[in-house]
């Protein structure tokens, strides 16, 4: 009889557990779509800014101001044939762009775009990210393998020793945020900023969030950082065999990882969803008509500010390729193992002194 209620139990957990499914998937849904909107007009957004900057016109035709640009781009993707190289591992080179794709969006699933706006809400969630941002180069690592091709294989090579390079660097800023937030909760570190943008960690933490924003251009392999493509020596880099929807499912992860490192960077050093500003040092606001009420809807913490800071630093992706040009390879491997990792591990040091000392702000 016992074994009979053990069992009706275990029946029932598993039911309503899976009740919570429908619900999962369209979180899931809210927050995809919309990302890959967001990705669509990124690269919009890239090619017209990068043409006002170098007094051209970019995208212009297709739709008013070029607008609907994304979508023929995307269409046109959709329907070209995919070609299969001869004496390529056939189904590795289709799981490639699987990987790389599942991998960049995995990691929104613990990003908090508000206090209660959050899909999973786990303690580890810092472990989380930095895990499956570590996953990403087995996708290019076997898309390069697989395809069969020297400059495949080239590229992804490179891919490989850069991104080992760069997410130490990476793994060590982190390791200072969480040294001064004590905890690995996401929600927890955007607490642990509350105040006024002087509280945020990019004041004590400067260095290590220089570090964090170059390491996450390099690991997104994008310019000046990206010679695993190496148009010019190596065609196109690990994916120079792919067409069609395999080459596009590699760029849209690649524009996901770029906003994920610009949200992580508005979350971890420019407190997130928080208010630049000290609310208790604006006194007495009385709410006594429409126009008060918006001004403290856009002073007060919210989903826009973490939208605004995040496009700030999307922003800085397109504009560092606009402006620099590619680094030789040996000139990445020597700033990424002779520069920035000593710079994180002296600011450790630093940082571990002060918060023994308690010297502000780091003991709060």
């Amino acid at each position: 009889m016992f074994d009979f209620l053990n069992n009706f139990t275990s029946l029932f957990t598993f039911f309503n557990e899976l009740s919570i499914l429908p619900s999962t998937l369209i979180l899931i849904l809210l927050i995809m779509v919309p990302l890959l909107i967001v990705v669509a007009y990124y690269t919009y957004a890239e090619r017209k800014i990068i043409a006002s900057m170098q007094g051209r016109l970019g995208p212009n035709v297709v739709g008013p101001y070029g607008l609907f640009q994304p979508f023929a781009d995307g269409v046109k993707l959709f329907f070209k044939e995919i070609i299969i190289p001869v004496d390529s591992n056939k189904f590795l080179f289709l799981l490639a762009p699987v990987i790389t794709f599942t991998v960049a969006f995995s990691a929104w699933a613990v990003i908090p775009f508000d206090s209660v706006m959050v899909l999973s809400n786990i303690n580890a969630g810092l472990l989380y990210i930095l895990a499956l941002t570590s996953l990403g180069i087995y996708g290019i690592i076997i898309a390069g393998w697989s395809s069969n091709s020297k400059y495949s294989l080239l590229g992804a090579m490179r891919s490989a020793a850069q991104i080992i390079a760069y997410e130490i660097a990476m793994g060590f800023a982190l390791v200072g945020v969480i040294m001064i937030s004590g905890s690995l909760n996401i929600g927890d570190i955007i607490h642990a900023q509350k105040g006024s943008m002087l509280n945020w960690l990019w004041v004590p933490l400067f260095p290590l969030f220089l570090v964090y924003f170059i390491s996450g251009v390099a690991e997104t392999n994008r310019a000046p950082f990206d010679v695993a493509e190496g148009e010019s020596e190596l065609v196109a880099g690990f994916h120079v065999e792919y067409s069609g929807m395999g080459f596009a499912i590699f760029f849209i992860a690649e524009y996901a990882n770029m906003i994920l490192i610009s949200a992580l960077t508005a979350i971890l050093f420019f407190g997130g969803w928080l208010s630049p500003f000290n609310l208790n040092s604006l006194g007495g606001l009385e709410i006594n008509d429409v126009v008060s009420n918006i001004l403290l809807f856009f002073i007060n913490d919210g989903i826009h500010w973490f939208i605004i800071k995040t496009l700030f630093f999307m922003f800085c992706f397109i504009w560092f390729r606009a402006t620099f040009p590619r680094y030789r390879y040996d000139q990445i491997m020597r700033l990424g193992w002779k520069i920035l990792i000593p710079i994180t591990l002296i600011w450790i040091f630093v940082e571990m002194l002060f918060i023994y000392y308690k010297v502000e702000p780091w003991f709060l």
